[in-house]
């Protein structure tokens, strides 16, 4: 894993996933190299490494629905560690946070609050795929103030 963590930190990526010798560096923001590597390449995910900058809830349901072995990330949101915990992933970090903020830092990660509630990994990457279809529609989901934490 520290190969990938350094690869991660060396390239500037946002997540570097590997299977065998197969390595892969992805570079779209949020969970959009996730989401498309569990949709258009599930057999790869299954069993991978990851290192990963951020991982909130819903990348932890992506990285969850395609089997991945092990997460690594620099910063790991609560939810997202309990739920890669509870499937048996193993998981490291450098920082525990109770939530992802979103990039501006002025309130919380739209997806972290969209998936706060969902136990249900079926129920989980099914809210992922709605916000990953909104955001590539052109739509910026409004975060109302009691879905904040």
């Amino acid at each position: 894993m520290k190969a990938l963590i350094d690869l991660l930190h060396r390239k500037g990526c946002s997540c570097v996933v590997a299977k065998g010798d197969d390595v892969r560096t992805c570079w779209q923001r949020g969970v959009a190299d996730l989401y498309d590597l569990l949709h258009e390449a599930p057999d790869f995910l299954r069993g991978a490494r990851v290192a990963d900058k951020v991982v909130g809830k819903g990348a932890a349901a992506l990285l969850v629905a395609g089997g991945v072995a092990s997460v690594y990330a620099d910063t790991l949101s609560r939810p997202a560690l309990a739920l890669l915990e509870a499937h048996g992933v193993a998981t490291d970090c450098d920082q525990v946070v109770s939530a992802i903020r979103n990039r501006t830092n002025t309130g919380f990660c739209p997806l972290e609050s969209r998936c706060r509630d969902i136990d249900d990994l079926d129920r989980l990457v099914a809210e992922v795929d709605r916000f990953v279809a909104e955001l590539r529609a052109g739509m910026h989901p409004p975060v109302a103030p009691e879905e904040l934490f």
